[in-house]
């Protein structure tokens, strides 16, 4: 072996070394670098101080991951070309390049998302720290909209990187949009059921509402795309297609004004005298009673029953929540029930009358074994003497 074949030879394997090492030596500067960003972004939010910089802080959070693995795709960007330096039509020098860039949308689709994120559940908090109520189902709506905007903007983006035509994909889609809607009627009138209660709005989550007609009623806790889901009164949940509340009646109980007492105190007939006085307390002691409202106010004798006379209470309570509803209730019904015993008037229950036409007497019958009483002189014959 000559000295210049020994020179080729150490030259080359210098050569595969020398890529060895670079590669070595990027991918040693990426983990560094890593770590760097792990350290100066831990930083930054430990000194932070919570409420203040609630956007900031949102990002920064948000920044970590997405920020390391797009240097890991600079990192692995230099590794390639290094290898790849002599060998331009290589297999990984073509490969290499439409992913990456795909790799690059998908990192920056998951920084914005992260990002949404963040600063939703960031709002949440700072509501919360300053005791404000945040609108739980606008901010979701925002929140889902924003999401798929930038889902769908990745998308396009993504198919322009690979070669497709975005203006034949959408003129693709304009038609086949048309297909897919008569093909997919109930999940296009879901999600445009939901756009619709994002519009209008006529329930939040954390709202009790009540489909009448239906056994859905308790309260909204999540609202999707799809669906609806309700928790039911008995915790068991209601997943309504949120379709069904573009035609069906609503009731939204957590937006009452007043809860309504109605009902029906029933006094004997004989009492028909005493009816008067005991409207006239029992109105006076609505007028003063502090749980129901003044501005109006029924206490009357309504109708007469088949064994009572029946004096309705019609009133509506200062507050709506149930537990105050029901003492305030059975306060005035205890009330009103005291006021008719004052008045000397007892409360119904049902009754029935016997008329017994007159010389019919009743006479019991002896039992076997026994004498007749009225023979032994034990109880008087009315019939002697």
């Amino acid at each position: 072996m000559n000295s210049s074949a020994i020179a080729e030879w150490f030259g080359d394997r210098f050569e595969d070394w020398s890529t060895v090492v670079i590669v070595f030596l990027v991918i040693l500067a990426v983990l560094v670098v890593n770590l760097v960003i792990r350290k100066v972004l831990d930083a930054f939010l430990r000194r932070s101080r919570p409420g203040d910089t609630t956007w900031r802080d949102a990002f920064l959070d948000a920044l970590g991951p997405p920020l390391r693995a797009m240097v890991w795709i600079i990192g692995l960007t230099v590794a390639v070309r290094v290898l790849t330096y002599e060998e331009e039509a290589s297999l990984l020098g073509q490969l290499f390049p439409p992913t990456r860039d795909l790799g690059v949308i998908a990192v920056i689709t998951w920084f914005l998302i992260r990002s949404v994120h963040r600063v939703e559940r960031g709002l949440y908090a700072r509501a919360q720290a300053q005791g404000r109520e945040l609108d739980v189902t606008a901010s979701d709506a925002i929140s889902k909209l924003v999401r798929a905007s930038i889902v769908i903007t990745a998308a396009l983006v993504a198919m322009q990187t690979l070669g497709f035509s975005i203006s034949g994909i959408l003129a693709f889609g304009g038609i086949g949009g048309i297909a897919i809607g008569f093909a997919a009627q109930g999940l296009v009138a879901n999600l445009f059921g939901g756009l619709t209660i994002y519009a209008s709005r006529p329930f939040n989550v954390g709202e009790w509402i009540i489909m009448p007609g239906t056994e859905v009623m308790g309260e909204v806790q999540e609202i999707g795309w799809r669906a609806t889901k309700v928790m039911g009164f008995d915790r068991r949940p209601f997943y309504v297609p949120n379709a069904m509340f573009n035609t069906a009646v609503l009731i939204n109980h957590s937006r009452m004004t007043a809860r309504r007492i109605e009902e029906h105190v029933q006094v004997r007939v004989r009492d028909i005298d005493k009816v008067h006085a005991i409207v006239a307390d029992g109105k006076k002691m609505l007028a003063e009673h502090p749980g129901i409202q003044h501005d109006f106010f029924v206490f009357n004798f309504d109708t007469c029953g088949e064994f009572s006379l029946k004096l309705l209470v019609y009133a509506f309570t200062v507050g709506t929540d149930y537990n105050e509803y029901m003492d305030t209730k059975e306060d005035i019904l205890l009330r009103i029930a005291d006021i008719v015993r004052r008045h000397g008037g007892e409360l119904a229950v049902p009754t029935s009358t016997v008329h017994v036409p007159d010389g019919l007497e009743f006479r019991p019958r002896p039992s076997p074994g026994r004498p007749d009483a009225f023979a032994q002189g034990l109880i008087p014959d009315p019939q002697a003497g």
